[in-house]
């Protein structure tokens, strides 16, 4: 049967018991409305329908039957799926059971859904714990080939609304997301976008913080922000929400004209009075003020202030931990939200202690294969990304993939996300083919999700692609992917966001690399005047940005402001980096460089030195930026007139960039002449002729557009004609 001939989107299955249980589900799935984007979608169950009804409720429908059997195994042949509510009570109806039984023996095992509402999942293979069992035994094992329960157990799909689980808004997606063959995360966020595109609305069903969040920010941001505030006990639901709504309709009062008298009314005022009423007037109400403390927190993260943020977060934490009630998972994501931002403020450490102590209140109360166990361990390896410490943050990222595959299947947002992440990994850790490919990859798995609107995962995989691939060396394809990507956030983040200038900044460099200095110099100084706003006169990022501000003052041949900005950020990044992370390798590298093309190698064999033996450390040996960082080290020494100690620092270098970048790329081919010059100086002529020749010829062939690294090329030649008494040979050049 396909599956446009289904009669009915799913049957439910249940024990009398749970008949308000079965009521709610009925009512929830036929009135739910799937959002439309996702409609005509293909997925292996079938075409995305516009609406979830009919769905079959046994009890209610069967009422009048006068042949049980018929009707119900008709019924059965007309569901797409199977939805079981499971419980103490169902696990021992014979008719749960067989209803199950039979649909199996349909062939659709696979499109069984259970939604747990008491009891524990296979406690009757424990002593003493059968009792509690509610899965009824047709759900926990396989069916043999004749037909009948084998003793292979099977793996149910379960949402589970028990407290302290899923909740009732997280168990429908999930249910709902199974019936449609989506991942859940897709419909998740899906479904918060197509309800959050209307600012003013609110309703009493709602959460806290949905509430809160749907009044406050753009698509792309709630979507962040709502994926984890859906987790408040079910039996609070009713009574959190009613004195929500009204908490919410008087804060955005504020927004109503007359209340306004005229005036514009910023998203921060409506943040700053909320923030001020939840500490000053819900003290008596500690459950819903944790709640919204930590909504309002993470809404101050995604709009980059990152002080308030962690204030109100911290705020939140704290009392959680004197109130009794929050569940682990409660507990455990407002310190993953406070960790987030303590990572964005660069305290690496405190993030650390942050992401730990969430993990082990989820592993404490056996939720450590949650999807916000997953979350926060990806977390986690953003934060060693942010150390340097790439390697220790690749088994994470590959850990967070095989269980977001297993979980979701590959056509997932989240599985995206996770691919993303091993890619830019690998380009970490020097593995250029496969840092592309895997980008590429996620690129494609998001297109197909999301299409060619803006969303953030978009922009930002189009972002990380184009860094790869300027890194390779397509500075062109990367210039056109960074304004891309630049065109989609300025429209999903109106006004000073951290993305943004991270993206100016990506831009800037194409046009550094093409010499367009004037264009790369404007974004940058704006880059760094829009962070300086966000992040304070101090971070990471805007040492990032003066670094490479300081390049394109070198490159235009400002040498003298060029050395004043570089050293400026060299003191930031001991600042807020510590003296041993791979940021500050770079750029003392590029002072070192800087230095030799100064005359003064000298001045540059310490910078180097210290350089390398750091990216050593924290890259590897064989990492290309290790391998640039040595070769610099060997012209140095050249220039020093220590060609024996040059001479296999550079063997190395051409050898490693050979295997990490392209055959024609620049610093490939400015390896190769290193090592040639290294042989020259040391009196090896014949090895030294063909590795000056291909240098050479590249850079005739136009490999590069770069008449300087030419005409050095071409002297490199010369000199060693020279020495080798050849002169003959310089007039065929």
């Amino acid at each position: 049967m396909t599956e446009s001939r289904y009669r009915y989107r799913a049957f439910i299955s249940y024990a009398h018991a749970n008949e308000d249980w079965a009521r709610w589900l009925h009512k929830s799935l036929e009135t739910y409305r799937i959002p439309r984007r996702l409609v005509g979608q293909k997925t292996a169950l079938g075409t995305v329908p516009a609406k979830l009804a009919p769905v079959f409720r046994d009890r209610e429908e069967l009422a009048s039957a006068t042949d049980l059997g018929e009707k119900l195994t008709s019924a059965l042949e007309d569901s797409a799926t199977l939805i079981v509510i499971c419980s103490r009570a169902s696990a021992r109806s014979h008719w749960v059971n067989e209803e199950i039984l039979a649909y199996k023996r349909m062939g659709r095992s696979e499109r069984i859904f259970s939604l747990i509402v008491d009891g524990e999942p296979y406690s009757s293979g424990i002593p003493g714990e059968d009792d509690q069992e509610c899965f009824p035994a047709a759900l926990r094992f396989q069916l043999g080939a004749d037909g009948e329960l084998s003793d292979v157990p099977a793996e149910p799909i379960a949402a589970d609304v028990r407290p302290g689980k899923d909740g009732k808004a997280n168990a429908r997606i999930k249910l709902i997301a199974g019936m449609l063959g989506l991942g859940f995360d897709d419909l998740r966020q899906r479904e918060l976008q197509r309800r959050n595109r209307r600012l003013a609305w609110i309703s009493v069903s709602a959460v806290a913080g949905m509430l809160f969040a749907t009044g406050l920010a753009a698509t792309a941001v709630i979507a962040r922000i709502e994926a984890e505030r859906q987790r408040v006990r079910a039996e609070q639901e009713a009574e959190t929400a009613k004195q929500t709504a009204s908490f919410m309709i008087d804060l955005f009062a504020v927004s109503d004209p007359g209340e306004a008298r005229g005036r514009n009314i910023t998203a921060r005022e409506i943040l700053t009075r909320g923030a001020d009423r939840i500490r000053n007037e819900l003290s008596d109400q500690p459950t819903i003020q944790a709640s919204l403390m930590d909504t309002i927190g993470k809404v101050y993260t995604n709009l980059g202030l990152y002080d308030d943020a962690s204030g109100m977060l911290r705020d939140a934490v704290a009392l959680r931990d004197r109130l009794s009630g929050p569940t682990p998972q409660e507990s455990a994501n407002t310190l993953f939200n406070l960790a987030n931002v303590t990572t964005e403020q660069a305290s690496y450490e405190d993030a650390d202690a942050l992401y730990r102590q969430a993990l082990q209140e989820l592993e404490a109360a056996g939720q450590g294969n949650s999807v916000l166990h997953l979350d926060i361990t990806a977390a986690m390896a953003e934060l060693y990304y942010r150390e340097g410490e790439y390697a220790r943050a690749e088994p994470l990222l590959r850990e967070v993939l095989e269980e977001r595959l297993r979980l979701y299947g590959k056509n997932d947002p989240s599985v995206a996300d996770a691919i993303e992440e091993v890619g830019l990994n690998q380009f970490d850790q020097g593995n250029m083919d496969e840092a592309e490919k895997q980008l590429r990859e996620a690129l494609r798995l998001r297109r197909e999700i999301f299409g060619n609107d803006p969303h953030p995962d978009l922009a930002e995989n189009i972002n990380n692609l184009a860094l790869i691939l300027e890194t390779e060396g397509s500075i062109q394809e990367a210039e056109i992917l960074y304004a891309q990507a630049l065109d989609m956030n300025r429209e999903l983040y109106p006004g000073a966001h951290p993305v943004i200038a991270i993206t100016m900044g990506n831009l800037a460099q194409t046009y550094r690399l093409e010499g367009k200095y004037d264009d790369a110099r404007r974004l940058y100084v704006d880059a760094i005047t829009m962070q300086t706003e966000l992040l304070g006169d101090s971070h990471p990022a805007i040492a990032q940005l003066m670094t490479n501000l300081a390049r394109t003052l070198h490159d235009s041949g400002d040498t003298e402001q060029a050395f004043v900005i570089a050293n400026e950020a060299l003191d930031m990044q001991y600042t807020t980096l510590g003296k041993e992370h791979p940021d500050v390798a770079f750029t003392l590298r590029m002072l070192g460089q800087w230095q030799i093309e100064a005359g003064y190698a000298d001045q540059a064999e310490p910078l180097l030195r210290r350089a390398l033996t750091l990216q050593e450390q924290q890259l590897g040996t064989t990492h290309p930026s290790t391998a640039v960082t040595r070769m610099a080290l060997a012209e140095a020494l050249l220039d020093l007139h220590r060609a024996v100690e040059a001479l296999p620092l550079a063997a190395q270098a051409e050898t490693d960039l050979r295997a990490s970048l392209s055959e024609g790329h620049e610093m490939t081919i400015k390896a190769i002449g290193v090592h040639g010059m290294a042989l020259v100086d040391t009196g090896n002529y014949a090895a030294a002729e063909p590795l000056l020749l291909e240098s050479y010829q590249y850079m005739e062939e136009g490999a590069t557009a770069d008449p300087d690294l030419l005409e050095e090329a071409r002297k490199r030649l010369n000199q060693l004609y020279l020495a080798w008494g050849k002169p003959e040979k310089m007039s065929a050049l």
